[in-house]
């Protein structure tokens, strides 16, 4: 059975799945939005854990475990700031979104949410971010017969219309 893709209005951290997203800086060591509250919800090992991995380059991703949180693990991944589209950011999202999801084939997550990659203070446009979201999901449901569940997790109700609006226009919703 494949997949499914679910978009919900909801706090990412109280989600009981293999594995949530954490919109992470370079450091990976904490910061403000949904960053700085995963850090909050899973407790100080997780960013005891986050120091030995030697920060994340944008557009890779690292897992670590979710300590505190429902969650099994923690996929940190860094998207691009937004700089007008002019510094390969679309390319950046993309590979940060597309890591996430081999990483967790590589670790046997079933379930994943993400957040809203670089929407936040990056300043990635939302509209343009969801369809890459969204496009790597479907790519990666194909590519990872194991993947049971995709859950993306927005902040409001207009920012989950748009990434509705993004799921009807690529024929997923």
């Amino acid at each position: 059975m494949p997949a499914t893709i679910e978009i919900m209005q909801t706090d990412i951290t109280t989600l009981a799945v293999d594995a949530i997203v954490n919109a992470a800086n370079n450091t990976l060591l904490g910061g403000g939005g949904v960053d700085g509250a995963i850090h909050r919800a899973a407790g100080p090992r997780l960013v005891a854990e986050c120091s030995t991995l030697g920060g994340c380059a944008t557009g890779d991703a690292k897992i670590t475990k979710g300590y505190d949180l429902p969650a099994r693990h923690v996929i940190h991944t860094v998207g691009p700031v937004w700089h007008g589209g002019v510094r390969g950011e679309a390319e950046l999202l993309h590979s940060a979104y597309r890591r996430c999801f081999e990483v967790a084939a590589e670790n046997g997550v079933r379930s994943i949410a993400f957040p809203a990659i670089s929407c936040g203070v990056y300043g990635y446009p939302m509209r343009d971010a969801a369809s890459i979201a969204l496009s790597a999901a479907k790519e990666a449901v194909g590519d990872n017969p194991l993947l049971e569940r995709v859950v993306f997790v927005l902040f409001n109700n207009e920012a989950a219309q748009v990434y509705r609006d993004a799921a009807a226009a690529l024929g997923i919703l």
